[in-house]
């Protein structure tokens, strides 16, 4: 008998649909040491997420979850659902947002949906997607936007 494989992969091109939301899993709860972590080694030294006793005076009480952190988040929850072997380049960011602050204890939750999707005039076997990207805490309030334009495979040729 034969054994079959399957290998985990993104989307290609031609795979992604308008008027579909792609919820991602699993969700990701957030810790103090994610942030800290994350805020150190990227060189943000923003009391707010570092701070705690600062953080107290804020009108916030406590430090919050450093917004990079977050939108990085956001967007590698999506790798193995939608790119994952099939992205050639992320070509941009717009429309980056964050209307509700992430804390630690928080559970991110993920889902992205097409925008816009077009063949690359100038690569052929590639596309251009972009994608709206939104996360969520556990009370459902949006905590990160984004809307990211990304340079895909597209299906392969029979040989």
């Amino acid at each position: 008998m034969t054994e079959k494989r399957i290998v985990q992969r993104g989307l290609y091109f031609e795979e992604f649909e308008f008027d579909t939301v792609y919820v991602h899993a699993p969700s990701r709860t957030v810790t103090e040491a994610d942030n800290v972590l994350f805020t150190t080694l990227t060189m943000n030294t923003q009391s707010l997420h570092l701070d705690a006793e600062w953080s107290k005076t804020t009108e916030f009480g406590e430090r919050l979850i450093n917004s990079m952190f977050t939108l990085s988040t956001l967007i590698g929850t999506s790798v193995a659902q939608l790119t994952q072997g099939t992205i050639v380049a992320n070509l941009g960011f717009t429309e980056v947002s964050f209307p509700h602050p992430l804390r630690a204890g928080d559970t991110m939750t993920s889902e992205s949906r097409v925008r816009s999707k077009r063949l690359s005039a100038s690569r052929p076997g590639q596309g251009i997607l972009e994608f709206e990207h939104t996360a969520r805490n556990q009370h459902g309030e949006i905590v990160a936007r984004a809307v990211r334009s990304t340079l895909m495979l597209c299906l392969p040729s029979e040989v």
